[in-house]
């Protein structure tokens, strides 16, 4: 499993404009291929800070998606965000 998250400052006024760009990235990622999982979260303990999460079933799967749609998917995006950082990670142990 391939886990990418990328964590970014949203001011509040843009927070509402964050989330639906949020759940447009997610309506074109849920038709890819390999594709499993997103969510939106805020982060405790830090003022105006969101991750975007997404879970595919392998790395292939969410670099294929990227090439094709990331450039994209930012000019249709509206809010005004600072990308904080980009976090690729491997599952290794799952309990559900």
């Amino acid at each position: 499993m391939f886990i990418h998250v990328v964590l970014f400052e949203v001011k509040p006024k843009e927070v509402s404009k964050y989330r639906k760009d949020s759940l447009m990235w997610a309506s074109y990622t849920k038709k890819s291929r390999g594709f499993l999982l997103y969510q939106t979260m805020k982060r405790y303990g830090f003022k105006n800070q969101y991750a975007s999460v997404y879970q595919w079933v392998k790395k292939t799967d969410h670099e294929r998606f990227m090439n094709k749609n990331h450039d994209w998917l930012v000019g249709k995006s509206k809010a005004k965000v600072k990308v904080l950082g980009y976090y690729n990670l491997k599952g290794i142990d799952s309990l559900k």
